[in-house]
């Protein structure tokens, strides 16, 4: 018995060894590399990519536990879409996509169409392409926003209607997120689709009546208590996402849906700044179990595709806007900066990828395509914008502008 126990005990101890370990390791290397990255012009997300490369199985190997690694990430793509959501004001919906749903609809669909038929070209399914397509289809939140004056841009018209269509995409890659998790469940049927359907509706609505009703009025009374705002925006956030999960939707959607319900709080601008520095710690996480998990080996193979496509994107993704905001009426070199601010591809293309591999619906090939263009289209989009155009982390003092 009490061997037993010494036994539990030292489990528990090189447990907690190993987590304590792995953070100190990814936060350390990651602060490393983004010092560098900064240097360089280039995102940190790349730094924080390239930290679970460097660090990971197919690496150095200092890192054990990718798996639980992995699984507290995860909880960074929740935050990610919870705060997304609570960005997104209902009454502000309805203009956002008056502005920019054609733009948004006819790009995404160029987007697709160009990386399914390239795909095509390079030998992979029919259901591989699609869902190479589908990962083009949108631009990164993350670096469109990160590389956005907020002072001088973001609250004027080039602002908006980048964020807007930010929004626009990020509603349709939640969309495709749901159509991938109903196509992989082992059940899958028409019903089994239409009860998610259903799902969907239902437990928007659902959590728009507890929010208006009780959570309004709880914020309301304890605004001042700054700890309780935290504990129960939190409790939200992950209460609805495991419910999400129960009804068979993802963690993610219940998140989005979370984080809209609580838009309309007086103090839901406050909610978000207080919980950025949260969603970035699990985001780093997220993005070195990233790159923890990419094989190196498969870069020889893959390299030729994914560079073609990452190439056809940059060049495409700035032109195909450019053109339709001009058609929209803007001036040609404001629709020519918005459209080179959205020329890479998308955080959201990751989880795609990842998702999609899980379920069996794409073969790890198809996954590391995804994963070294986008790779590619952050690398050079973020070191053409940080070198071009005005943004908070730019070596040039003509350029640097928060």
């Amino acid at each position: 018995m009490v061997t037993a126990y010494r036994e539990n005990e030292r489990r528990q101890f090189m447990t907690q060894q190993t987590i304590v370990y792995s953070i100190f390791l990814i936060f350390f290397g990651a602060a490393c590399l983004a010092t560098l990255a900064l240097f360089a012009r280039q995102s940190m997300l790349l730094a924080y990519i390239l930290v679970g490369i460097l660090a990971g199985p197919w690496g150095l190997q200092l890192v054990d536990d990718l798996e639980l690694i992995s699984q507290i990430s995860h909880v960074g793509i929740i935050f990610l879409l919870f705060l997304l959501g609570m960005n997104l004001e209902p009454q502000d919906l309805a203009r956002f996509f008056q502005q920019t749903t054609v733009v948004t609809l006819i790009s995404s669909t160029v987007f697709f169409i160009s990386g399914t038929g390239l795909s095509l070209l390079f030998g992979f399914t029919a259901t591989e392409a699609v869902i190479i397509g589908i990962s083009m289809m949108f631009s990164s939140t993350i670096i469109g926003l990160k590389l956005l004056p907020t002072t001088a841009l973001h609250h004027q018209h080039m602002g908006e209607i980048i964020v807007s269509i930010l929004l626009l995409q990020d509603i349709i890659a939640i969309i495709a997120l749901l159509g991938i998790q109903s196509a992989a469940s082992a059940d899958f049927s028409w019903w089994h689709l239409s009860k998610t359907l259903i799902a969907l509706p239902a437990l928007a609505g659902g959590c728009f009546l507890v929010s208006r009703y009780c959570l309004q009025a709880l914020l309301a009374r304890f605004d001042r208590i700054q700890e309780y705002i935290f504990l129960v925006t939190i409790g939200w956030c992950l209460a609805v996402s495991e419910l999400a999960h129960i009804l068979g939707l993802s963690y993610e959607i219940g998140a989005f849906i979370g984080g809209v319900s609580l838009a309309i709080s007086p103090i839901a601008r406050f909610i978000t700044e207080s919980l950025k520095p949260l969603r970035d710690f699990f985001l780093v996480m997220f993005f070195f179990s990233l790159g923890a998990s990419f094989d190196i080996s498969q870069l020889g193979i893959l390299i030729l595709p994914a560079g073609a496509i990452a190439c056809t994107m940059l060049i495409l993704k700035p032109l195909t806007f450019r053109v339709l905001l001009q058609r929209q009426g803007e001036n040609r070199s404001f629709a020519a900066q918005t459209g080179a601010r959205l020329g890479h591809i998308s955080e959201f293309s990751l989880l795609i990828a990842i998702m999609a591999l899980n379920a069996g619906l794409i073969s790890g090939q198809a996954a590391y395509l995804i994963q070294i263009t986008t790779l590619i289209t952050f690398a050079v989009s973020s070191y053409y914008i940080g070198s071009r155009y005005p943004t908070p982390i730019a070596v040039d003092d003509n350029l640097r502008k928060d």
